[in-house]
């Protein structure tokens, strides 16, 4: 038996099987987090947010406390293409970021 053969199908989406809660709204801001590691030393993660955000001292240490005790930190908010410059930022400094939309 040969291979068989199928045509495409065309779907036709109608108005209603939009759902509109999967369209996400663009004044929603969204978030980069950087997550714990096994990796960098808190001292370096500190001075990370000092150097990129230019957060003072004392913001940059909280957020890494946060990051080392509760696994990770919200460390800036925005524009998705913000954001997803923030993470590729924090990649580039050997973190571990993600960004996800804030709710």
């Amino acid at each position: 038996m040969g291979p068989v053969s199928v045509a495409p199908v065309e779907i036709e989406r109608t108005e209603q099987s939009e759902t509109p809660s999967a369209v996400p709204a663009p004044d929603v801001p969204w978030v980069t987090i950087v997550h714990n590691d096994p990796v960098n030393l808190m001292s370096y993660v500190a001075y990370v947010f000092q150097t990129y955000f230019g957060y003072p001292k004392d913001k940059a240490t909280r957020l890494m406390m946060d990051v080392h005790h509760k696994g990770r930190a919200v460390v800036s908010s925005g524009t998705r293409e913000e954001m997803e410059r923030d993470v590729q930022a924090m990649h580039g400094y050997g973190l571990w970021a993600t960004l996800q939309q804030d709710r």
